[in-house]
């Protein structure tokens, strides 16, 4: 009879280690997605300041000012990481544009206050690398924990469903940012 109750004791032990474990990869998951937000947020408010100082250079490529304002406002309406995965990737591309349509501009570059613009969004874009990378990093830990025995045992009594993954969708998206700043 003592054995029995070890035996369930020693289960249930496992069970809510099990459990526990599943919590806590979830919420490093969900931990490591605000950071990508936080970082993303910090790109999207200095957009405005960075459409300010090339706006009067770039009145003929208004276009692209326009998309910018435009994808900064969809963001707040996406919920899904693939939706907002695929907003940054947009955002991105037209970033590169700007940077690459500066270059025409010698004042612009010359410019103190752009300058300096240029050197957040070049750390806030490595940050942002990094929270990417951190946050398929634990996606995958946690993605992992629900499909190995007997941990997905427990996964599927207690609803635990797969996150996604940070992904680029376009082409565009996946080939390397090269922004120079130092010309």
């Amino acid at each position: 009879m003592i054995w029995v109750i070890v035996i369930l004791v020693v289960i249930i032990l496992a069970i809510i280690a099990m459990y526990n474990g599943l919590v806590q990869a979830k919420m490093k998951t969900e931990n490591a997605w605000s950071q990508i937000e936080v970082q993303l947020q910090r790109r999207f408010d200095l957009i405005p300041n960075l459409v300010e100082a090339v706006k009067g250079y770039m009145q003929h490529e208004s276009e692209v000012l326009t998309k910018v304002t435009e994808l900064r406002t969809s963001w707040a309406s996406a919920s899904t990481v693939g939706e907002k995965a695929e907003l940054d990737n947009q955002l991105s591309g037209t970033l590169k544009t700007i940077m690459a349509v500066t270059e025409n501009y010698p004042d612009l570059k010359a410019d103190q206050s752009f300058t300096q613009l240029q050197e957040e969004l070049r750390s806030t874009e490595n940050k942002i690398s990094y929270s990417r990378q951190f946050y398929n990093d634990s996606v995958t830990m946690y993605n992992t924990k629900l499909q190995v025995f007997p941990t997905n045992i427990i996964a599927g009594m207690f609803n635990f469903t797969p996150a996604d993954l940070f992904k680029t969708t376009s082409e565009e998206a996946r080939q390397n940012v090269k922004v120079d700043f130092s010309k």
